[in-house]
């Protein structure tokens, strides 16, 4: 198994989430594990791919700007967004982009 995400052919798009975690981390592992699943329930849900030491970088493919605009408007995601910024962040980015090219090495 690839650890890369199954996109299809360009265009689609990339939401790119950059963090950084406090102090308090206590139940941040199983909500970050939590949407992932989903996500992945979520239509127009491309794929996933992340790393975390220390700089957590988790970058979400969606077939359409509908369907990132319907994840960020999700319920459960939006409660898991209040407790990071309230809880889990100490700093974060967010950027959305439209992928032109996709090729690589598996």
């Amino acid at each position: 198994m690839t650890p890369f995400a199954d996109t299809p052919e360009p265009p689609y798009y990339a939401v790119i989430f950059t963090s950084t975690l406090g102090d308090d981390s206590e139940g941040y592992a199983a909500m970050a594990s939590r949407m992932v699943e989903l996500a992945a329930e979520q239509p127009g849900f491309l794929g996933a791919e992340s790393a975390r030491e220390g700089l957590g970088i988790t970058v979400s493919y969606w077939r359409d700007l509908d369907a990132i605009a319907a994840w960020k408007a999700n319920a459960e995601h939006r409660e898991a967004q209040r407790l990071g910024r309230a809880r889990w962040y100490s700093g974060f980015r967010l950027r959305i982009a439209r992928v032109e090219r996709d090729y690589g090495l598996d």
